[in-house]
């Protein structure tokens, strides 16, 4: 298997900063049921590694699991997302598709505007974006209303 190449987009200041995965599914039901979603999730930590992050930078959050996107009631991770996003402290936040940070247009477009700016990232199976570019930041308006 080939290495993943480290995007262009990432730069020494990203990964002196934290990269968050954060994993959820929407209900019990699927946390029950679909243990697989949750180990490709976690996945993310190993491409995390493989785009330059050290270890120690690297941060789960998983508390959100059984809890829908749809508001933030109940997302204790997600609010802690969204003050770690605000102070500068996140270089990345990676999601298996990134419409599944936020159900609802509020929270999402909240946290790409806080993104784009304090300069984060945010990654997802597909790809590496920068809210702060006009084509990425199209192409993660696109990718949430696919949702």
């Amino acid at each position: 298997m080939m290495p993943i190449a480290r995007s262009l987009k990432i730069t020494p200041a990203h990964l002196e900063r934290k990269a968050v995965v954060y994993i959820r599914q929407s209900t019990l039901k699927q946390v029950r049921l679909n243990p697989e979603s949750q180990y490709n999730q976690r996945a993310l930590v190993e491409r995390a590694r493989s785009l330059g992050w050290a270890a120690e930078r690297i941060v789960v959050l998983d508390a959100d699991l059984g809890h829908t996107a749809t508001t933030r009631e109940g997302r204790d991770d997600f609010t802690q997302l969204a003050a770690e996003l605000a102070l500068g402290h996140v270089g990345i936040i990676f999601g298996w598709e990134v419409s599944r940070l936020a159900r609802n247009n509020a929270d999402w477009y909240h946290l790409l505007d806080l993104a784009a700016v304090v300069g984060t990232l945010i990654a997802d199976i597909e790809g590496v974006y920068d809210p702060r570019s006009y084509n990425d930041r199209l192409l993660l308006g696109l990718k949430r209303l696919a949702s």
